[in-house]
């Protein structure tokens, strides 16, 4: 498993946010330069777009940089480039797997698997709120990329 992707809706909260924080703990990690990650959304209402400034200062104050990704939209192409696609919540998961080609054999599951005693099974999609919900999707993903991270050391590993 050497390619993630992150996918949310619109690509630019927390799949991107995901994407720096994953970014940030494989930087540290026995497995930098071995991984390649990316983010995605399932709609295309950002095309192009830096991530929301909220999103960028939520995720500086852990010291993670998402100023320079992009939005973009996910791709058929991304089944057959990436090994893991993970999505933020139940809704995004249902549309990755309806548009997922056939034959493609990339896994898809949720981010929050990697985190289960964070006890919340999706990443809350903090648009729509308060500069608080941002650094809850921070606290969130920052626990569980750390445990992917570990999960993929532990399994590239063996």
């Amino acid at each position: 498993m050497n390619n993630i992707l992150f996918i949310c809706t619109g690509n630019i909260c927390r799949s991107p946010t995901a994407e720096g924080f994953f970014r940030h703990h494989l930087a540290r990690s026995s497995l930098a330069g071995q991984v390649t990650t990316d983010s995605a959304g399932t709609h295309d209402y950002h095309l192009g777009s830096a991530p929301d400034p909220r999103a960028i200062n939520a995720a500086a104050a852990f010291s993670v940089d998402i100023s320079g990704l992009r939005a973009r939209q996910l791709q058929a192409r991304d089944f057959q480039a990436f090994d893991l696609l993970l999505a933020m919540d139940h809704v995004n998961l249902e549309a990755i797997a309806r548009i997922r080609p056939a034959g493609a054999t990339a896994d898809l599951r949720l981010m929050m698997d990697f985190d289960p005693a964070a006890g919340i099974e999706i990443v809350p999609d903090p648009y729509y709120g308060h500069q608080s919900d941002f650094e809850l999707v921070c606290k969130l993903l920052d626990g569980a990329t750390r445990n992917l991270v570990g999960h993929l050391e532990r399994g590239l590993s063996a």
